[in-house]
């Protein structure tokens, strides 16, 4: 049987589950659909038992795997913002952006696969990567680190194309470019208004 969602894990559990879902990320991005809940087992270091009990269907699994993706994304900006400055924290962020549309690309066949089977694994994603964006945007605003006049719905839209044209892991180098770019036309113009020459 499936775990109570409404009863809180205990810390060994969480562990469990936060290991099957990240082995679960890494062997449906290496074998689509044809990915055995036995090589997830044994990359997540439990016994099939254990997997089950949490996932008892692939599409439970696939779908919660997916949602773990985004919620680490979302999740990280906190920290980033305590432990960078603003521009750092931001361009931490995009590089964890792109990490997640790997996974997601490589998950692409089995969240398919889910919402054939009539759920939408994408609910709330999008919202939630919005407001994560938006946090780390309104930091750096208030820093004066980024133009005022750039929304984090543009912002997601440069990522968004960035990650279709080069989310695959062998195109990395080129994301990584295209990012920067992206951040480098975030900056504010200088200020050369109150600039005097000095004969």
């Amino acid at each position: 049987m499936a775990r109570d969602a409404g009863r809180p894990l205990r810390a060994d559990a969480q562990r469990n589950r936060d290991k099957i879902l990240a082995a679960a990320v890494r062997v449906f991005t290496e074998e689509g659909l044809d990915a055995h809940f036995e090589r997830i087992a044994r990359e997540a270091g439990v016994g099939s038992g254990t997997l089950y009990r949490n996932f008892p269907t692939r599409e439970a699994l696939i779908e919660a795997a997916y949602r773990n993706e985004v919620a680490r994304l979302c999740d990280a900006v906190p920290g980033l913002l305590a432990a960078m400055s603003p521009p750092e924290a931001l361009r931490a962020w995009t590089r964890r952006f792109i990490d997640y549309a790997t996974a997601k690309l490589g998950m692409a066949d089995a969240l398919r696969a889910v919402v054939s089977s009539g759920t939408n694994p994408y609910a709330d994603s999008h919202e939630m990567i919005q407001a994560a964006l938006s946090s780390l945007m309104d930091a750096n605003t208030a820093a004066g680190t980024i133009r005022s006049d750039i929304s984090p719905t543009d912002m997601f839209a440069a990522l968004a194309g960035i990650a279709l044209t080069s989310a695959k892991p062998e195109q990395r180098a080129r994301a990584e470019r295209l990012l920067d770019l992206t951040l480098d036309g975030l900056k504010p113009a200088p200020d050369t208004t109150s600039s005097t020459r000095v004969r």
